[in-house]
């Protein structure tokens, strides 16, 4: 079944019930942009290299990466007690802004319906192409009136190590499918990582969340482990957005994944991750027992372990980040799923202090909670919200 076959199902969003979900979106977006930034900088250093440089518990909170780290060149840092940073000390990667995209795309995707399209997918991918945009162009290009705000976000037009797949599958207008996928080679967390939006679509059916998320997976990424991965790291945010326990939503995850032809390193992965948990306590041995990240599915595994036994939100985002693979790819993942579990609240309040982007990411969740939850107050037959049809374009 398609995921543009049919739409979300209809609910009723009592006072309660919205801002439990808005907490959620939140708590989900910004946790995921945390562990981004808390991971980005020891991204490319093994354990030992982490603790050598940052003692013996390795990270412990968001700092600014080395001259040519993993979130860019050097940068400007306070030479006295008296001076601050001109800029905040948790920077997030490509994979924050691939998110905030697929969320836009996702609210795209809801406007547009009033026009009788409906097919999410081109949607996400008209969105992934505006953020393509910002990894070639100078700033907004002001001549395309249906790009929508956060195109025109300049603090977004910077490069941010986004991998080869990535720029490579949006590097013209052909939009991978899953019977032609782009890069059918490409197994990396990078699809996985921006695939948390659509968990948080929590009037679907898990199973066209499921679809939703392969499907736009493979516009980047081919190989069925990358795409499943991140089809099934959606439906566990979909289980947490909720208010299902994160084991409840991994076994609900699991059932969906066996009707799928190669899920089975995906399947593994999450079992060994369940696994683990029952191991002894959290430690980076019982972390490096599920790989070191680098294919979607170990981090999808080391994520999910993290936010297992995580005691809470900076535990668990710890655990993710100090060990040998792709610490943002984890980070992200995991924070993500904790956010999504705990909501805004339980955010570490000095490390979203520091937090690159913090309002915009504000912003578009609210945006994203507000269009799923009074959708039909802001667009439709009966009334239109210029200004909202401004922010996302029907075009």
């Amino acid at each position: 079944m398609s995921a543009a076959a049919t739409g979300p199902t209809t609910s009723i969003w009592g006072r309660t019930e919205q801002q439990d979900f808005r907490s959620r979106v939140r708590g989900s977006l910004l946790g995921g942009a945390i562990g981004d930034a808390l991971g980005a900088p020891v991204t490319p250093l093994p354990l030992e290299a982490i603790r050598t440089r940052y003692g013996p518990e390795g990270i412990t909170a968001p700092t600014e990466a080395e001259p040519g780290g993993a979130t860019g060149g050097p940068r400007t840092t306070p030479t006295t007690p008296t001076q601050t940073p001109t800029t905040p000390t948790a920077r997030i990667t490509a994979a924050t802004q691939l998110t905030l995209f697929t969320v836009d795309g996702l609210i795209r995707a809801q406007v547009r319906r009033d026009t009788g399209a409906w097919h999410p997918p081109t949607d996400v991918h008209r969105a992934y192409l505006r953020w393509s945009a910002t990894q070639r162009d100078w700033g907004p290009d002001e001549r395309r009136k249906d790009n929508g705000w956060l195109a025109k976000e300049e603090w977004l037009y910077s490069r941010r190590d986004p991998v080869r797949p990535c720029l490579l599958g949006l590097a013209d207008d052909v939009m991978g499918t899953l019977d032609r996928p782009k890069n059918p080679e490409a197994r990396d967390p990078a699809a996985l990582t921006r695939s948390g939006p659509f968990g948080l679509l929590v009037g679907w059916e898990p199973q066209l969340v499921l679809q939703l998320a392969v499907e736009c997976a493979a516009q980047t990424h081919g190989d069925p482990a990358a795409y499943l991965s991140a089809g099934a790291f959606a439906v566990i945010v979909h289980g947490l957005a909720r208010g299902e326990s994160l084991d409840a939503a991994v076994q609900r995850t699991l059932a969906l994944l066996a009707q799928r032809p190669g899920h089975q390193p995906v399947t593994d992965a999450l079992q060994h991750a369940l696994g683990a948990v029952r191991q002894g306590m959290p430690s980076p041995g019982l972390v490096a027992s599920l790989g070191d990240g680098h294919l979607a599915e170990e981090a999808l595994a080391i994520a999910v372990y993290c936010a297992l036994v995580g005691e809470d939100i900076r535990h668990g985002l710890l655990l993710a980040v100090n060990h040998d693979g792709p610490s943002g790819a984890t980070g992200t993942l995991c924070g993500t799923l904790m956010g999504a579990l705990h909501g805004e609240t339980a955010l570490p309040p000095g490390w979203l202090a520091e937090l690159e982007g913090r309002s915009t990411v504000l912003e578009l969740a609210d945006d994203f909670a507000m269009e799923m939850t009074q959708g039909p107050a802001l667009h439709g037959p009966a009334v239109n919200s210029p200004g909202w049809l401004a922010r996302y374009p029907r075009a």
